[in-house]
């Protein structure tokens, strides 16, 4: 990806801390506090009053708005192959078109479906960073994911087949849908990415400056995996009434962001997001609120900038978005090697979090020591900090159908 790699930029990531004993000492603020300065008493009060306000102000000030449903969304079925995954599972490639007046936008789905089933199954979504042929070693998957002069992102097939797993996940009971989240909003800091997104079928007037004042591309890709449920919703072999949504680095951004917005998501699983993500900012390990901005600024908002430098002095932080997810599963992973990420800050903003869970009469996050690696902390926050680098494998996989099941009710030796 593009960053801009100036001068100033490269000054911030020299002067990063990665040192646990070099963390300040700070305050993290109860998002039980509401805007007029009283203390949320129960459960209903945190889902009428102030829930709203929490997500008013990420709206506002860091994700920006969704944009509205189209005025017309179709889905085709382009492809179906009913071996697939060694006859294990039901393939399916979708073409979704939404339409707004005389324009239109486009995006592909692939759709994987435990083939022997013997009920509707749950699905987890997600958004894939190369392109849909990369996330599968079937050579027949059609090439998605394209930069903003229309050449793929990716020309080599299954690249990134050890991030989908999709034939474990299949065996295991779940159906699993995906799509290049270029196709949506294409990855590029630059105003052709914005013309090229969703937004250019809404919004044709307005140009990329003003677009980024409410808007973002991480709540574009939300509002991506949202209309990727809703086409779900009419497929007769899943369960979307049990639906998870799970993503990778920015992607985990996008899966809690899109987690606080659409209920119909029961399970959310953030895997190595970091900050702007599950990370604490206040703790000041790993990257800051200026870097994200500097490398990335159409992830956010444009008035996040006026965050830049004030990490220490927030009047939030992360575990204000863990909390819009309550009292629904939330599965939050780190990996050991991933400090940019601060794995502990993930943890924390989950422990910080169970707050609000707690008025749901559950605990949220079941421990408050960090656990040690490659342990699974399975509760309503469900934490697992894997041996190894920034990425998303089958053990995080694992752990987060592990939560599902428990979620949903399913029996572990569940197998299809």
């Amino acid at each position: 990806m593009s960053v801009f790699k100036t001068q100033a930029w490269k000054d911030a990531v020299d002067k990063v801390n990665y040192d646990e004993n070099l963390v300040p000492e700070r305050e993290i603020p109860s998002v039980l506090t509401k805007a007029d300065g009283s203390k949320v008493a129960n459960a209903w009060e945190w889902m009428s009053v102030r829930r709203p306000e929490v997500l008013d102000f990420y709206t506002r000030e860091v994700y920006g708005e969704f944009p509205p449903r189209p005025e017309e969304m179709t889905s085709e079925i382009v492809n179906v192959k009913n071996d697939a995954l060694d006859n294990t599972a039901i393939r399916k490639e979708i073409k979704v078109t939404f339409r707004q007046g005389d324009l239109s936008h486009s995006l592909m789905m692939l759709v994987y479906i435990p083939k022997e089933a013997p009920e509707k199954v749950p699905v987890f979504l997600g958004l894939n960073f190369k392109g849909n042929h990369a996330t599968t070693d079937e050579t027949d998957v059609l090439e998605t994911g394209r930069d903003t002069d229309g050449n793929l992102v990716e020309l080599a097939r299954g690249v990134q087949c050890e991030r989908w797993e999709f034939k474990k996940a299949v065996a295991r009971g779940f159906a699993v849908a995906t799509c290049c989240y270029h196709d949506i909003f294409p990855d590029f800091p630059t105003d052709e990415a914005w013309r090229q997104s969703i937004y250019r079928i809404f919004y044709p007037e307005m140009i990329p400056a003003e677009l980024n004042k409410k808007h973002s591309a991480i709540g574009a890709w939300a509002w991506g995996l949202s209309r990727m449920l809703d086409v779900l919703e009419g497929e007769k072999l899943i369960d979307c009434r049990r639906a998870g949504v799970c993503g990778h680095s920015r992607l985990g951004k996008t899966s809690l962001w899109c987690g606080a917005n659409d209920l119909r998501f029961q399970v959310v699983a953030s895997n190595d997001s970091g900050h702007g993500g599950s990370a604490l900012f206040k703790r000041n390990l790993g990257e800051s609120i200026t870097i994200l901005n500097m490398a990335f600024p159409h992830w956010f908002v444009s008035g996040f900038e006026q965050y830049n430098d004030k990490d220490a002095d927030l009047p939030f932080d992360q575990n204000f978005l863990m909390a819009l997810i309550a009292p629904r599963m939330l599965c939050i992973g780190s990996a050991t090697e991933d400090l940019w990420a601060d794995p502990k800050g993930e943890f924390l903003a989950g422990v910080y979090a169970s707050e609000v869970y707690r008025l749901f009469g559950v605990p949220g996050m079941p421990v408050t020591e960090h656990p040690a690696a490659d342990v699974n902390v399975t509760g309503e926050i469900s934490y697992h900090m894997r041996t190894g680098v920034h990425n998303i494998l089958w053990q995080d996989w694992d752990h987060y159908f592990e939560a599902a099941e428990k979620f949903f009710g399913i029996k572990p030796d569940r197998c299809i």
